[in-house]
């Protein structure tokens, strides 16, 4: 957390997720998740972007009820929860150390299962990566640093752009000569 104004922000969302958990919306859960990548986009601190990832990886794994039914799933969910609980509560006290391990501890969780719960798991968590990764790069930062501060390759973030049409930017379309002639006239006289 590079600013107290963004530790202040990562708090509010967190309690938001919280208060969304309670009600099962996972929709709530992924604006928040956008909203905190957001501003990750702009300083491009990891433990923000870890956040985001969290976040948007519950989100997911609430959305699709299937996970319910694996024997692990509730110790995992409970857990997770803990977790999130943890890091607000580590943010309230200033203790960014502590926020920083219960981050890394919930990502950690997904070592702890078996079975095709933690294949699962696991690749929501390297989808909840890319997505994130696309948001960030969409807020104009390079595909190359996107990639490394994710943890994930060019080649992912690069075919999940094409698929989503994220990089689909018409370079050729400018603004009509008449308008660029009174912009030019009203700044120069």
């Amino acid at each position: 957390m590079e600013t107290l104004e963004e530790k202040e922000h990562v708090l509010r969302v967190l309690k938001g997720v919280d208060t969304a958990l309670k009600r099962e919306d996972y929709v709530e859960i992924k604006n928040l998740s956008n909203k905190v990548i957001h501003n990750a986009s702009i300083i491009q601190d990891p433990d923000v972007i870890s956040v985001a990832v969290i976040i948007y990886a519950l989100s997911k794994l609430i959305e699709r009820e299937n996970y319910k039914n694996y024997k692990d799933w509730k110790k995992f969910y409970k857990n997770y929860l803990k977790g999130i609980d943890n890091a607000i509560i580590a943010l309230e006290k200033d203790n960014i150390n502590n926020f920083r391990n219960e981050i890394r501890a919930i990502r950690e969780l997904i070592q702890s299962l078996s079975g095709s719960l933690r294949n699962f798991i696991a690749e929501v968590f390297r989808k909840a990566e890319i997505n994130k990764a696309s948001r960030i790069y969409e807020h104009g930062i390079s595909m190359e640093k996107t990639a490394r501060i994710l943890g994930i390759s060019v080649w992912e973030l690069a075919e999940y752009a094409g698929r989503t049409g994220i990089s689909d930017v018409n370079l050729a379309v400018t603004m009509p000569i008449r308008e660029r002639i009174k912009i030019a006239e009203e700044v120069w006289g």
